[in-house]
């Protein structure tokens, strides 16, 4: 889909790289801009490995190291941006602007590119000046009040959701604003704060908390009855129930022959009750693989739950073949097979691997 799309990519670790990433799948030419030192996520705690984050965001894409203290180098990112559709940076608020590379700057020798800043807290108001992490922005933007455990403490999940969900909002809004390009003609200022887009996630949650108090969004969907939660399997593994609708519910009970559980949909979800007991129990007398069998069979709203070394391999998930192996290691293949000419799998690469490609090609009045 984006063809002859290219984009000057000046972000690092993960937000920026994963919107760029999505953006690669779909077919546009990504140039990540390097300092000299490479970006980060390069390297793991063990500096004779590569780090991992950076071979999961940075396939497909090219390398060019500046110094953007260098006034020469500077001068090279101003061409390269000549020539570009978009291009995304995750300084803090100021510093693009200082080291030459603000959207001032970037307009004046592309007056249609789309320029996004992706920041925590956006590039104004009383956040916007200070550092954060993932945490920090479930924290600020209630998500995190949402994942407690049995004693209500916040439990920090190992996914960095804000990291994530920041980099698909980006990618986003970037492509609203191409779609605004190509109707006009005009470019774009993005100010995409990563904390703003996680608070849409929080929309049913707050207007449920102003109409009755419930400060943690729809009751059905709170492990709170026996229909709509995990269970325990044999093999100490977790499979989750989502039988919210009756007809679901019937074919759950119907397929085990309990037909007195019909009437107990919603019954609650914790130790002393007896539906919950006894359903606790029934799974319990099975391994996940054979519920997982169960759920292709009956149409119950039933899924196993799954560890990341399951994904290559789980019926319903493998043939999306979304996860490769390059014999060293897996990594997730493109999931927009279909949408773009470009299906060609890259290793991410070296620092600076295609400066002199780039530099020659695009400051030099190429296209």
């Amino acid at each position: 889909m984006l063809q002859g799309i290219r984009i000057l990519d000046f972000t690092q670790y993960l937000p920026g790289p994963h919107a760029t990433h999505r953006l690669a799948d779909m077919g546009a030419e990504v140039i990540k801009i390097e300092a000299p030192f490479g970006d980060p996520a390069r390297f793991s705690l063990d500096e004779n490995e590569q780090g991992p984050v950076f071979l999961a965001q940075n396939r497909k894409k090219k390398s060019v190291v500046l110094n953007l203290k260098d006034s020469s180098d500077r001068e090279s990112a101003l061409e390269l941006a000549r020539e570009a559709d978009i291009l995304i940076e995750g300084f803090r608020p100021g510093v693009a602007s200082r080291i030459g590379i603000g959207y001032d700057e970037i307009k004046q020798v592309n007056p249609e590119i789309i320029y996004c800043s992706l920041t925590g807290y956006g590039q104004t108001g009383p956040l916007s000046h200070l550092g954060g992490h993932d945490i920090n922005y479930m924290a600020l933007s209630g998500m995190l009040a949402q994942m407690k455990d049995e004693n209500g403490k916040p439990h920090l999940p190992s996914n960095t959701l804000a990291d994530f969900i920041g980099g698909i909002s980006a990618s986003e809004a970037i492509l609203a604003a191409l779609v605004k390009k190509m109707q006009t003609g005009a470019g774009s200022y993005i100010d995409l704060a990563i904390t703003k887009s996680l608070l849409p996630l929080m929309s049913n949650h707050v207007l449920i908390e102003s109409l009755t108090g419930e400060k943690h969004g729809v009751e059905k969907l709170n492990s709170v009855f026996v229909c709509y939660t995990l269970y325990e399997t044999a093999d100490h593994r977790y499979i989750s129930l989502g039988a919210l609708e009756q007809k679901f519910w019937h074919n759950f009970c119907d397929a085990l022959g309990r037909e007195d559980w019909k009437s107990k949909q919603f019954s609650k979800a914790s130790p002393g009750d007896p539906v919950y007991e006894e359903i606790s129990a029934a799974i319990k007398e099975k391994t996940l693989k054979e519920w997982s069998q169960f759920a292709l069979k009956v149409d119950c709203c039933m899924a196993p739950v799954l560890e990341s070394d399951d994904l290559a391999y789980a019926d319903g998930l493998k043939e999306w073949n979304l996860i490769s192996d390059n014999g060293s290691y897996r990594y997730m293949a493109n999931q927009f097979t279909g949408l773009s000419e470009s299906t060609r799998d890259t290793e991410p690469p070296a620092l600076g691997a295609h400066t002199k490609e780039c530099l020659s090609k695009f400051t030099h009045g190429g296209s």
